[in-house]
């Protein structure tokens, strides 16, 4: 399959995933149509098994176990979550009689002015009683071009090009409409099909609507909304399928909450992995002897993905002087002296000699040493379990910006890079 279509095949994944709890439902529908299988309680594993497990339904993690013991785990993970607006609990604020605005508040680093004047929509999450007494979670997604962010028009605002500060109570609250019986709860349930009194809780976002497309005069850019990191969660997912393990288990990670520190029971600073971990060992029948486990998960690999920087066109002095990842350059191998990525001599051999092997596009990524970076889940995961790791991603401009813009071609080289990780 070519690069085009790949990505193509991404971005429709982005567009059916505006929230993480849609990302982790389209990840497990592509599970359970490669014979996934959900664990239960009750559940027989065996080798050759291939099963998966939700937390939160958010976050999510796929097994495949190898026909024998095997020599370790390789795992490959990304996160679901990206920086948005959340809506606070009774949101609607009623303004002059004339305007219904939302009550909102951050959710993750956003470039906030990125936001405005431009359409966007909720979906989330609502938690519903049903008939027989319980309570039921159903996703929603209003695909409305339903709330704008207006900016103050220039003739109020005259310094605005000269650098602004937005308030995120004040300036950041999204109109909904002019009805003053606009209600929230109630667009949700009527798109439900449910009684909005039956709507006991709800975790809901505003997304951008703008659709992901392919850009450039030579179709080599994408733009798209969630490029970080549901370009690596899409990719490395794709790669975990398509991959044929032999001797070690496959697992594939799809954190939350990676946005706002992971620290979180469906975060990579949860137990959740830990967790999985333990029952492929006893799947396995790996010894609980500290030494045996101990030399398996010594034997073992993580892959931590999330996007990268890219040199920026316009300010290319931000990037560090050698390390200069490009668009369509390929996978970006990531180095922090503080470790905020994990990546060591050790790890990078490991990449560098799988992207030989299968002629991967591969380049190098460090922040300036006066700028200092972000960090990303694998330091994060790797302090509970103590593997070996890696951290890679894909090149991209205006991380963070409610339309993210990335390579075309990138997408396979961490397809690539996913596949035949669990070789």
């Amino acid at each position: 399959m070519d690069e085009w279509m790949i990505t193509r095949q991404m971005l429709q994944f982005i567009e059916e995933s505006p929230t993480a709890f849609h990302a982790a439902a389209n990840a497990e529908k592509l599970l359970r149509e490669e014979g996934f299988v959900r664990l239960e309680k009750d559940s027989e594993l065996r080798p050759g098994g291939r099963f998966y497990a939700m937390q939160n339904g958010s976050a999510l993690i796929a097994v495949k176990l190898p026909e024998g013991q095997g020599k370790g785990v390789r795992i490959v993970a990304s996160h679901s979550d990206s920086p948005c607006f959340k809506l606070k609990e009774t949101p609607e604020i009623r303004v002059e009689g004339k305007y219904v605005k939302l009550n909102t508040e951050k959710y993750g680093g956003m470039i906030l002015s990125t936001w405005l004047d431009r359409p966007l929509s909720v979906a989330g999450r609502i938690f519903v009683k049903e008939e027989d007494g319980s309570v039921a979670c159903r996703l929603v997604d209003l695909k409305k071009d339903l709330l704008v962010i207006p900016n103050v028009a220039i003739h109020f605002n005259r310094e605005i090009n000269e650098g602004y500060k937005y308030n995120p109570q004040t300036d950041l609250a999204p109109l909904m409409g002019t009805d003053q019986e606009l209600n929230l709860t109630e667009l949700c349930a009527h798109e439900l099909g449910v009684p909005a009194k039956s709507v006991l809780g709800s975790d809901l976002y505003v997304y951008n609507r703008d659709k992901g497309r392919i850009m450039g005069a030579d179709d080599s850019l994408i733009g798209s909304p969630r490029l970080d990191d549901l370009q690596c969660a899409y990719s490395t997912l794709r790669g975990f399928l398509a991959s044929r393990p032999k001797e070690y288990v496959a697992v594939y990670a799809l954190f939350d909450n990676e946005e706002v520190g992971s620290g979180t029971k469906q975060g990579a600073d949860s137990t959740f992995l830990e967790e999985m971990l333990e029952i492929v060992l006893e799947a396995l029948g790996v010894s609980e002897s500290t030494a045996e486990k101990r030399a398996f998960l010594q034997n073992s690999f993580l892959l931590s993905a999330d996007n990268g920087h890219a040199v920026h066109p316009n300010h290319p002095e931000k990037s560090d002087p050698t390390n200069r990842p490009c668009l369509n350059g390929g996978v970006v191998l990531k180095y922090n002296g503080s470790q905020k990525y994990t990546t060591d001599g050790y790890s990078a051999a490991v990449v560098r000699d799988i992207c030989r092997t299968w002629q991967i596009p591969l380049q190098t990524f460090a922040n300036r040493s006066d700028i200092p970076g972000g960090s990303t889940l694998g330091n994060i995961s790797t302090a509970h379990v103590s593997i070996p790791s890696a951290d890679v991603g894909l090149a991209q401009l205006a991380m963070h910006s409610a339309f993210e813009t990335a390579g075309v071609k990138d997408t396979a080289a961490m397809e690539a890079l996913a596949e035949h990780i669990f070789c």
